[in-house]
């Protein structure tokens, strides 16, 4: 039933599998620290601009 593939393919495949993961993983922490670099940029900005009003 597991001679389909072989040790070495499986563990390639997970390999690959783990890889992906972390990759997205970075990919959303980066996402989500210019979401919130942003929304401070944009508190900064309405608070400068109603002392200035």
């Amino acid at each position: 039933m597991y001679d389909r593939f072989s040790n070495r393919e499986r563990v390639r495949t997970v390999k690959k599998i783990i890889v992906l993961a972390l990759v997205a993983l970075g990919a959303f922490a980066v996402y989500r620290k210019i979401q919130a670099d942003r929304a401070e940029l944009d508190l900064w900005t309405e608070a400068t601009a109603a002392s200035e009003s």
